[in-house]
């Protein structure tokens, strides 16, 4: 009988393994323009046991998304944010610690992406994250040529190709661009420079891109730039148009809103089954 009980065990543990692996825990952010509903990655365990663990302890209730940059990102997540006075400046309290980073280049910075905020490199090497502040995604779309531009090679190559005399046409075109207020225009005009850049300078400017994230970036949109730099550990199925609409709203000093933008967090365990049909996001097929 002795012999029996490490074998139930085991099987027990199996049982309740493959129980868990059916069920997830689903985020809602709700604000004054609308829910945002977001699922949380099982690769990235630190930050999901984190969020968790301070949205049911209500952390996150009544803080502030008190940065906001169209085009980019809505952050949240300062508990001085909870009693701020109008204009008062945000983004560096947190609840005393920091979490590990858990980069995974498997996950993009999509549009909808859950991420963590942090320090910069220069005081945080390390990358790791902040305790309780995070960011969701709103980027945009981006042509292939966009995403195959290594920004850092070609900065230093437009530098060199504007220092040649020769080349004085093309910096006061993108100069009077850059006056006029086009950035579309503006950036347009930098990239289609790239294949002469490359001809008279005699360097490659490209960068290496998954096909995936390639795709990803042209169809959906996002902010690649922010790939393999910081931890992306969810992401919002429903409710994109929420972030749209407070990305949009009139912002004062340090991009935060003129008007306050609360958040209400709570978190409900659900069967995968269940959140496929009810919000509609697909789970990715686990590999056997």
């Amino acid at each position: 009988m002795k012999k029996m009980l490490p074998l139930l065990f085991v099987l027990t543990t199996l049982i309740n393994q493959a129980h868990a692996q059916k069920k997830d825990q689903v985020v809602t952010i709700k604000t004054k323009y609308g829910d945002m509903i977001a699922i949380l990655y099982n690769e990235t365990p630190k930050h999901k046991q984190n969020f968790i663990k301070l949205a049911k302890e209500h952390f996150y209730d009544s803080l502030l998304f008190h940065r906001v940059i169209e085009g980019f990102m809505i952050q949240g997540g300062d508990p001085e944010s909870r009693k701020a006075k109008p204009e008062q400046r945000l983004g560096n309290g947190g609840p005393g610690y920091t979490v590990d980073a858990e980069i995974n280049p498997k996950f993009f910075h999509e549009r909808g992406a859950l991420s963590a905020a942090r320090l910069g490199d220069q005081a945080n090497p390390t990358k790791a994250s902040s305790g309780s502040q995070f960011y969701i995604v709103q980027g945009r779309k981006y042509t292939e040529s966009e995403l195959k531009t290594d920004p850092q090679k070609y900065g230093s190559a437009l530098q060199q190709f504007f220092q040649k005399s020769e080349n004085r046409s093309y910096y006061d075109t993108m100069a009077n661009l850059y006056r006029a207020g086009d950035q579309k225009a503006y950036e347009e005009f930098i990239l289609s420079l790239k294949p002469l850049i490359e001809k008279q300078l005699g360097v490659s400017v490209d960068k290496d891109i998954s096909a995936e994230a390639l795709n990803t970036y042209t169809t959906v949109g996002g902010a690649p730039h922010l790939d393999n730099g910081y931890t992306v550990f969810g992401k919002v199925i429903k409710g994109l148009e929420v972030v749209d609409k407070i990305a949009a709203l009139p912002k004062g000093q340090a991009d935060r809103p003129v008007e306050d933008v609360w958040m209400m967090v709570s978190i409900e365990e659900m069967s995968k089954k269940k959140i496929e049909k009810k919000y509609g996001y697909k789970y990715p097929e686990q590999k056997k």
